[in-house]
């Protein structure tokens, strides 16, 4: 059996196919409402998801670029909901400024207090991150009851995060907790709708580390 294909790709060397992909994507998106800075967001956010509804249902805090730049270079802690969101940040970008990612969601004493209070460990993960990670970049990608605690908690002044990155996918709760995001009066990036996820997460975080290293 042949399993050969007449399809060549365009190229193989990978920061042709990204700077092709962002080529297209451009082109493809049109007219938008985004500044300069938050278009590069929504470029990686399109990029990782190849989903335009996606990448034109973004929303950004007017000081989010500023406060997510600001947090990186001044070496603040990224916050993951999950372990996947952790694994696909750039952490030497990071690193550069002292900065690393932290994920509290399979931690011992979170495990056990979840259990204990008949709660998500995702709520209690926020709970110890806002007790050890001041001014940290939130990377929320999965968990809508990860979301909406932190929400809870910044409204009682017991959380104060550099920028919340508020993209949980799903039906339960999704939706509805970036609609409460969207309410706080605290830099934020999030989405309309039910779209969200790791990936969209991680491009969000990436693209800021990326605008935090061309500042020099």
């Amino acid at each position: 059996m042949d399993f050969r294909t007449e399809f060549k790709p365009l190229t193989v060397q990978p920061q042709e196919i990204e700077e092709k992909s962002f080529e297209m994507i451009t082109e493809e998106l049109g007219e938008h409402d985004y500044t300069e800075e938050q278009f590069k967001v929504v470029q990686r956010v399109i990029h990782a998801s190849a989903d335009f509804e996606l990448g034109r249902s973004l929303v950004f805090h007017p000081d989010a670029i500023r406060a997510g730049i600001e947090a990186i270079r001044s070496g603040k802690p990224v916050v993951a909901d999950v372990q996947m969101v952790q694994v696909g940040i750039s952490k030497p970008r990071l690193a550069k400024y002292g900065g690393d990612v932290r994920v509290y969601i399979s931690d011992a004493d979170v495990m056990e207090e979840a259990k204990r209070l008949n709660t998500t460990r995702a709520i209690i993960s926020i709970r110890k991150a806002a007790r050890e990670a001041d001014g940290a970049i939130y990377a929320i990608g999965n968990a809508p009851t990860a979301l909406l605690e932190l929400i809870r908690l910044v409204k009682e002044g017991e959380a104060r995060p550099g920028l919340i990155v508020g993209v949980p996918v799903g039906f339960v709760s999704a939706a509805e907790s970036k609609e409460e995001l969207l309410k706080l009066d605290v830099p934020f990036i999030t989405n309309i709708g039910r779209k969200g996820g790791s990936p969209v997460a991680v491009a969000t975080v990436n693209a800021l580390s990326l605008l935090a290293e061309r500042q020099g």
